[in-house]
C-alpha cells in the first residue's frame, strides 16, 4: 500500500525488457501474488500471472462506441493497450463477498464472520485513471463515516505498480477529469515503457525498497526524454472532451430536461456501464441457506442502480422507468457524488462508452443538455 509523504521521489531507474521477469521475481519473493495483464481469449484481462511471458506482448486494442478488439501489433511492447474490460475494483471490492455466517447447532445458532484475510496483491500495470478510480473507493469506503473492513483488509494488502499510457483510446477522456494520462502520485512504483525497456519511478517506501534490491542504473538522458514523448503521445491522443464546467449545478438544475427521455429511448438499463465502471459501488445483501435449512450465509454482491429492483421498498420501486434510472447515474456520478465524497465519481476511463451496447456516450449525453438548458 502507497504511504508516500510530501518527500521528493529517487531519479528514475532503467528497467531493460527482458530483465522484467526480475521484477515479478521479486515480488513473488517477498510474499505478493502478482496480478497483471493477460490475453484471455479475445479481450485483455487482470488476472494472476507469475512469468513476464504471460503479458500481451505485441498486442492492442481498438476501442469505440459499442466496440472492442484487440489485435496484434509490430512491437513488442507488453502493456500497449488502453482500458481493459475489467478493472481493479474486483480485486478490492470482490464481486460477491461473504459476509458472515449461521449454523444451527444443539445449543442454537452459532455466527461467525467469513471475511477471510487477503491474500498479498502486487496490481502490475495500473493506468492513471484506475489509479484516480482507486483513491476515490479509499474516500468512499475508508475515509467517511463508514469503513468498509472488507475494503480495508484488501486494500492495506496491494503494492500498486503503475504504467503510464502511451496511447490512448478514442473512448478515453481522462485529461478532461484531470485524472491522466501520467500518474503523478499514489502510487508504489511506476513504469513507463518505451521500446527497449522501461523507466521506473517510485512514490512510497516499499516501492523504492523492491526496486532497490534490482540494482537498476539511472535513466540516461535519452531514456528520459523517451518516457516523457511517450506521455506526449497519449495526450495529444486524447480527443474526447467533457466540459465539466459548473456541471454539478447543470445536471441538477435540469432534472426534468426532455433529453432524460431520448437516451432512455436508446438505452437497455442492461448495467453494463456499471459493471465496468472502476467506481461504482452499488450492492445488494443476500442470505442463502441450505436445503435443510442449518447453514445460512450473508453475501454482499455487486448491484446496479439501472437494475428495476434495486430501488425496490415497501411502497414498490422508487425508479420504475429508465429515463429515471439513467438519470439517477449520470447524476450520481458527475454531480452528488461531489456532495457526498468531494470529488468525481468519474476518470474518464472510458469503459461505459465502449462497453455500451448501442454506444451511449456520456460527454455528448450531458453536452446534449448544455447545449440546449432551457428546454
Amino acid at each position: 500500500m502507497n504511504d508516500a509523504s510530501n518527500r521528493s521521489n529517487p531519479p528514475m531507474k532503467w528497467l531493460p525488457r527482458q530483465e522484467l521477469q526480475r521484477l515479478i521475481d521479486v515480488l513473488q519473493q517477498r510474499g505478493y501474488q502478482v496480478i497483471g495483464p493477460t490475453k484471455r481469449d479475445t479481450a485483455i484481462v487482470y488476472e494472476p500471472i507469475d512469468q513476464a511471458a504471460q503479458l500481451p506482448a505485441g498486442w492492442t486494442d481498438d476501442q469505440s462506441p459499442a466496440t472492442y478488439r484487440i489485435r496484434e501489433t509490430k512491437n513488442d511492447r507488453q502493456f500497449y493497450f488502453n482500458s481493459s474490460p475489467d478493472s481493479w475494483k474486483k480485486y478490492l471490492y470482490p464481486a460477491r463477498q461473504e459476509l458472515t455466517g449461521a449454523t444451527l447447532t444443539k445449543d442454537g445458532w452459532k455466527f461467525a464472520s467469513k471475511i477471510a484475510d487477503p491474500p498479498r496483491r502486487a496490481l502490475l500495470g495500473i493506468r492513471a485513471c484506475d489509479l484516480a478510480a482507486i483513491r476515490i473507493q479509499d474516500r468512499v469506503f475508508s475515509e467517511g463515516d463508514y469503513v468498509d473492513p472488507v475494503y480495508t483488509r484488501r486494500r492495506e494488502a496491494v503494492l500498486l505498480i503503475a504504467v503510464q499510457c502511451s496511447t490512448a483510446a478514442p473512448t478515453c477522456f481522462c485529461t478532461s477529469m484531470d485524472t491522466g494520462p501520467k500518474c503523478h502520485a499514489g502510487f508504489d512504483i511506476a513504469l513507463t515503457e518505451t521500446d527497449e525497456g522501461f523507466c521506473v519511478e517510485t512514490d512510497s517506501e516499499m516501492g523504492a525498497s523492491i526496486v532497490a534490491e534490482l540494482q537498476l542504473a539511472p535513466t540516461d538522458s535519452e531514456q528520459t526524454a523517451l518516457a516523457a514523448n511517450e506521455t506526449n503521445n497519449a495526450i495529444r491522443a486524447i480527443t474526447k472532451r467533457l466540459d465539466t464546467t459548473d456541471i454539478h449545478d447543470l445536471l441538477l438544475e435540469h432534472l426534468e430536461h426532455p433529453h432524460w427521455s431520448e437516451v432512455a429511448q436508446r438505452c437497455l438499463s442492461c448495467t453494463n456501464c456499471t459493471m465496468v465502471c472502476p467506481t461504482c459501488f452499488c450492492a445488494t445483501v443476500n442470505e442463502l441457506s441450505d436445503l435443510d435449512q442449518t447453514e445460512v450465509t450473508r453475501v454482499r454482491q455487486w448491484d446496479s442502480c439501472f437494475n428495476l429492483d434495486f430501488s425496490y421498498t415497501a411502497g414498490g420501486t422508487v425508479r420504475n422507468d429508465v429515463r429515471s434510472r439513467y438519470r439517477q447515474w449520470l447524476t450520481h456520478k458527475l454531480a452528488t457524488w461531489h456532495d457526498q465524497f468531494d470529488t468525481s465519481g468519474c476518470t474518464g476511463c472510458g469503459r461505459c462508452i465502449t462497453w455500451c451496447p448501442v454506444g451511449i456516450d456520456l460527454t455528448e449525453e450531458v453536452a446534449a443538455i448544455r447545449e440546449n438548458p432551457a428546454r
